[in-house]
């Protein structure tokens, strides 16, 4: 076979894939339109529906309509009929616009509300901290802390930092409230009083009894802070950092 055959039939090849690969990109493109514009009807609510509120009341009550959503915008689930669902009742508000899915309702309101304990024999308990210290908010409910103290030694009156816990699950994450704290500045600037204000957030734990115990302690010893896990993060006890050894050698 001569070299000119061979380029012809290489030609041949490339040039029946690029028409292949034209009519993939144009069957993606047929589909994307018509998800972007083929609709469905599903549920929707067209007024606020209360958290306890059911769904045959809700309806009853005109604040459910189906409407038509396009097929790529439609969430899994999303409901096209109350039947069988008359009785359920929203878990959280659902607000106009948004579409009806199973996730958020259920028997009972009281549901939502129950504290998921991850680990057999432990229970909850809740910390109230600053933004800084729960990692500038990226602590979230199932997200693995450990914990660390700063405090003073009662005996020697030094300033220390270690670990607390090494590996505790957040399972709820509560309400951010404003606390005003009064600091005293250094005498050479006066010894004057300064009033900051810092958001403190409640972060729920699942933590066994000698945990809880340790956090109490650890609370009325100093400053607690979290520090975010993940899976390959490296945390163990070991010995305070304090001002003699903060700077090896």
């Amino acid at each position: 076979m001569d070299r000119r055959r061979v380029l012809l039939i290489a030609a041949a090849v490339v040039a029946a894939l690029g028409t292949v690969l034209v009519l993939v990109y144009v069957q993606g493109a047929d589909n994307r339109a018509r998800d972007a514009y083929e609709t469905t009807e599903v549920l929707v609510a067209t007024q606020q529906i209360e958290r306890g509120e059911t769904v045959a009341a809700a309806a009853a009550g005109g604040k459910l309509a189906l409407e038509p959503v396009a097929r790529g915008q439609i969430l899994p689930g999303a409901l096209t009929t109350t039947e069988g669902v008359e009785q359920d009742v929203a878990m959280i508000d659902i607000y106009p616009g948004e579409q009806v899915v199973p996730q958020k309702l259920g028997a009972s309101a009281v549901e939502e509300t129950r504290l998921q304990i991850p680990d057999k024999g432990d229970m909850a308990m809740s910390i109230n901290l600053t933004d800084p210290a729960r990692v500038a908010g990226f602590v979230n409910p199932g997200s693995e802390v450990a914990i660390f103290v700063n405090g003073t030694d009662a005996t020697t009156a030094q300033p220390y930092s270690r670990v607390l816990l090494t590996r505790v699950t957040v399972i709820a994450v509560g309400s951010t409230t404003p606390i005003t704290t009064t600091t005293t500045t250094a005498e050479g600037q006066g010894g004057e009083q300064v009033a900051e204000t810092l958001p403190r957030t409640l972060i729920t734990l699942s933590v066994s009894q000698p945990q809880v115990q340790k956090v109490l302690l650890g609370q009325s010893q100093g400053e607690l802070s979290f520090a975010l896990l993940t899976e390959d993060s490296k945390v163990r006890l070991s010995p305070a950092t304090t001002p003699q050894n903060l700077f090896p050698g």
